[in-house]
């Protein structure tokens, strides 16, 4: 599996991680996952800071060594890192502008969701980058790191992430090739002074389901 370098230097590694492959090693081990790869690919260990679900692409970073793990975890830890989603949604979102806070928990299966009582703070925001038909191309910026913390944020307002067939209605969510979820920026410190941004642009995969929305032949009047 060819897997693109966004980033590379003696401490961090970046990666742009396509859909539909873990990001870390599953209970079965035979499976392929992103960690196992770059590490085969590159000859080193690396050390893992984040994940990214394994229907979502995007850029994904390692630590290639116990300083820069630590580092890096500080940072994810203490919210110091900027990360930057896009996201279709089915439905249109009226605001241009908004912020979901309500906390989640994991209820059974892996599956998520807002629990007001004993869910953790959990904090995305959210601007439309463009109102489609019936759906919304969103720029998201989650301030907190929950698992699932989009797709049930975005679930909980009424409009689940196209293509999410853990969050939605499925006989809809089931016509679409992909989960419509991309991480494009991520944000970071590398010493004390200086930021690095590290962008994935959208893969085929994504823009293809995209402009087929915007020429109208992906509608949901047809589900």
């Amino acid at each position: 599996m060819d897997l693109k370098i966004l980033y590379e230097d003696n401490n961090i590694i970046a990666i742009d991680k396509p859909e539909g492959i873990s990001s870390i090693a599953e209970s079965d081990p035979a499976k392929r996952n992103i960690h196992s790869i770059l590490q085969k690919l590159i000859g080193q260990k690396l050390f893992v800071v984040h994940r990214l679900d394994k229907d979502v692409s995007g850029v994904m970073l390692f630590a290639k060594n116990l300083n820069a793990h630590k580092y890096l975890n500080e940072q994810f830890m203490n919210y110091k890192v900027r990360k930057t989603y896009v996201a279709v949604v089915i439905g249109i979102i009226e605001e241009n502008y908004g912020v979901i806070n309500k906390p989640i928990r994991q209820f059974g299966s892996g599956r998520m969701g807002v629990d007001k009582i004993k869910g953790k703070q959990s904090i995305t925001n959210f601007k439309v980058i463009e109102r489609l038909n019936s759906f919304t191309l969103l720029e998201l910026h989650p301030e907190t790191g929950r698992r699932h913390q989009l797709r049930v944020h975005l679930y909980s307002i009424g409009h689940p992430i196209a293509g999410d067939l853990h969050y939605g209605n499925n006989s809809i969510q089931k016509n679409f090739s992909r989960l419509m979820l991309h991480a494009s920026e991520i944000e970071f410190f590398v010493d004390e002074r200086n930021k690095l941004k590290i962008v994935s642009e959208l893969p085929e995969s994504f823009t293809n389901v995209l402009n087929e929305i915007k020429m109208g032949n992906i509608c949901l009047n047809d589900f």
